[in-house]
């Protein structure tokens, strides 16, 4: 168990999943945390990463810091994704043991699985198929974060665990109109759409797809859980374990903005992955289950872009 008083280090913490891990340590009465912006350390500089832990020596780390985005960004710059997420995982990550830290927890995505996993997909198919093209660099690179915490463990006996999220969303979301993932996106079109009266939105792909949603503050209460509570080299799957295409939800993010015009599909666009589920009965029986349904975390997100209107020009 984390004491309330250590030193704990969160890596991303202006980002919307590192902003939520830091909201909820300071709900639970954590009150050491060491926050650092882009501007004040670049985790892509190994010297500076180096000189930062050498100094705070941090007993947790929260691994949240990452460069995101959707299927366009995320297609259109392969080697941006690969390299800078590989870097500073393995700078933050090989600084935290080279100081001591007492636990590392690596947050990576559901990406790393294979496109074509048996559904629901557990924590053991990692590493048994062909990856999705739209964002196979993005997935190699958390795929070698979350080895890297597991060879430590093996060979130096470390206690660094990993987490792997499904498609989050909530406060603190990125909304820029071509670098964003499906949920912002869809609320920051059917926002403008509404404001400007338009008859109909058009979107992406045919709608099939099925994908699965967490409300990023369930996600960091979990994290938090884990830290706690959870050792061992396997990852642990974060979701809800409930699905819906993505026409579903496209229709149900237009409901919650209010946009009562015509949506229509363009299924020369990419889908991306058929399908993405997690069998999350791993957490469950770890004593962990998710709070928001969707309907309500989308409320909540969407009062979120309205309160911050700068988000949207991120």
């Amino acid at each position: 168990m984390m004491e309330k008083h250590a030193k704990i280090y969160v890596a991303g913490h202006r980002g919307m999943v590192g902003s939520a891990i830091a909201r909820e340590l300071e709900r639970q009465g954590y009150d050491n945390l060491i926050l650092r912006t882009h501007s004040e350390l670049d985790l892509t500089r190994q010297e500076a990463v180096e000189a930062f832990f050498a100094a705070e020596k941090p007993e947790y780390v929260f691994l949240a810091a990452a460069k995101v985005g959707g299927i366009m960004a995320n297609n259109d710059a392969l080697a941006d994704f690969m390299y800078e997420n590989m870097v500073l995982e393995m700078n933050v990550i090989h600084s935290a043991w080279k100081n001591g830290c007492k636990k590392l927890e690596f947050l990576g995505s559901s990406c790393i699985y294979p496109r074509m996993a048996p559904q629901p997909m557990t924590e053991s198919c990692l590493l048994t198929g062909e990856l999705e093209k739209t964002n196979e660099a993005y997935a190699l690179a958390k795929i070698s974060g979350l080895k890297y915490c597991e060879f430590l463990n093996k060979q130096y006996g470390t206690d660094y665990i990993s987490v792997m999220p499904t498609n989050l969303y909530g406060p603190n979301d990125n909304y820029h109109p071509t670098h964003s993932h499906v949920v912002p996106a869809l609320i920051r079109r059917f926002h403008e759409a509404k404001l400007a009266g338009e008859r109909s939105v058009e979107c992406w792909g045919d709608g099939t797809p099925l994908r699965e949603f967490l409300y990023v503050d369930d996600l960091a209460n979990l994290s938090v859980f884990l830290m706690n509570h959870y050792s061992g080299d396997e990852t642990v799957n974060a979701g809800t374990g409930k699905e819906l295409t993505i026409r579903e939800l496209t229709e149900l993010v237009a409901k919650v903005v209010g946009y009562e015009g015509e949506i229509t599909w363009d299924p020369s666009k990419p889908n991306g992955t058929p399908r993405k589920l997690l069998d999350v009965s791993k957490a469950a029986a770890l004593g962990w289950t998710y709070k928001t349904e969707l309907e309500d975390g989308l409320k909540l997100a969407y009062e979120d872009f309205l309160n911050n209107p700068m988000r949207a020009e991120r």
